[in-house]
């Protein structure tokens, strides 16, 4: 039986880092606009990260224009992710940050850890 689950095992992609919540991270995702590819680039702070093997994935958020909250999810092992760059790590008290959701400005920021 554990064969047949490992058969349908995804490759782990390997230019994805360990993240945790709060990391600062830059993802760079492949988009395909009709016959052309090109890599897009998603800013943001990790809220939460789902580790379940297979379904891993992590949720993104960044403040677009105006003020509105964007969330994205990306799988963890998906092939259409490029590479994703850790820029900044923040301590952190809780796992999901569902709190930044209410926040702007200077209340949601979060302290930088160093080390």
């Amino acid at each position: 039986m554990s064969d047949l689950l490992k058969a349908f095992e995804a490759p782990v992609n390997e230019n994805i880092p360990a993240l945790h919540s709060g990391d600062t991270v830059s993802v760079h995702v492949k988009i395909k606009e009709g016959n052309r590819e090109r890599i897009q680039e998603f800013k943001g702070i990790v809220i939460y990260t789902h580790n379940r093997g297979n379904d891993s994935s992590f949720t993104v958020r960044r403040v677009a224009a105006n003020g509105v909250g964007v969330e994205r999810t990306f799988l963890t092992r998906s092939p259409r992710i490029d590479k994703v760059v850790v820029e900044r790590r923040a301590r952190v008290r809780r796992s999901r940050l569902y709190f930044l959701r209410e926040r702007s400005g200077k209340s949601a920021r979060l302290k930088q850890k160093f080390n």
